[in-house]
């Protein structure tokens, strides 16, 4: 193909002003730059597509060229800025994966706030047991993942939110429940109430209880914390928790927290993203949005530095 972009241009250019000089200046190119580009056209085609009068006026070749340009040229502008648009409202995206069931009913209103200061940004949140969320963070499936699994990848890029403390959340009549704290040796018989993830993504079985050589019995799953905490609180199972999560529970007067350890067992929550988005306005926002508002609605936990 002998025709490009550049050749149409300066075709458009030189029958618009009737000089090489002028259409030079309007394609802020050199004098000679123009002359070697009509020359180089001409002579590729083998016709003349001006006559050299003043001001230059287009041959019939030169016409139709002129026509092509007219119609094509305006077609490139508009598909470029389609495609620019297009880029920027992927950047203003945040399709949000979920990893942290309890952290459900605050995330909503932290969306909220982001979504005010924010009002055109494609906000999307994903909660699945079966979701993988880091290989669809890197294939650009979502945005960000809300999570305490910390899987170290050369792609993605890892904030703090905040801190907490796991407990143990029993029944008040439960053997455990006077407990100041507990060792692994003490839940090795007793059957846990979970969310629905593998015990892999626990870290009350991979930080706590697996080191000392217990596994967990597992007879039930749910959900959402409210039913979760149901289900103990009726004496069918243990939970092991985010102390936020149930100190607020209505539910909670029925139950007693016990801490997993004589130190304790503690966790951070992170927002993962791919390194080259980190630095994104609406990603920082929705991590400054996401910090304040978990330190104003729940409790006993740490702003992440």
């Amino acid at each position: 193909m002998i025709l490009e972009t550049r050749h149409l241009e300066t075709i458009r250019a030189i029958a618009e002003t009737g000089s090489l000089t002028r259409a030079a200046k309007r394609r802020n190119l050199t004098l000679s730059a123009v002359s070697h580009q009509l020359k180089e056209l001409e002579t590729l085609l083998g016709t003349p597509l001006f006559d050299r009068q003043k001001p230059l006026a287009p041959t019939r070749a030169g016409a139709r060229l002129l026509a092509c340009a007219e119609s094509v040229l305006p077609l490139i502008s508009a598909a470029e800025a389609d495609v620019a648009r297009l880029a920027r409202d992927r950047s203003a995206r945040l399709y949000l994966a979920l990893e942290c069931h309890s952290c459900f009913e605050w995330i909503l209103p932290a969306l909220e706030t982001l979504r005010a200061a924010w009002p055109d940004l494609d906000v999307d949140l994903r909660l699945g047991p079966r979701f993988e969320p880091i290989p669809a963070l890197l294939s650009g499936e979502v945005d960000a993942v809300l999570g305490t699994d910390r899987v170290e990848h050369e792609g993605v890029h890892y904030d703090g939110v905040f801190r907490y403390e796991i407990v143990l959340v029993v029944a008040r009549s439960h053997r455990l429940a006077q407990r100041e704290f507990v060792l692994p040796s003490d839940l090795a018989s007793e059957p846990f109430v979970t969310y629905p993830v593998e015990p892999e993504r626990l870290d009350v079985v991979t930080r706590f209880l697996r080191p000392q050589g217990v596994e967990p019995m597992r007879v039930r799953t749910a959900e959402l914390t409210p039913i979760l905490l149901q289900l103990v609180q009726s004496g069918r199972g243990i939970a092991a928790l985010p102390r936020w999560a149930v100190e607020d529970s209505p539910a909670l007067q029925e139950l007693a927290l016990v801490s997993l350890g004589k130190e304790g067992l503690h966790s951070e929550l992170f927002l993962a993203v791919r390194k080259p988005d980190r630095a994104e306005p609406h990603i920082a926002a929705f991590l400054e949005v996401a910090r304040r508002t978990s330190v104003e609605l729940l409790a006993g936990i740490q702003a992440s530095e």
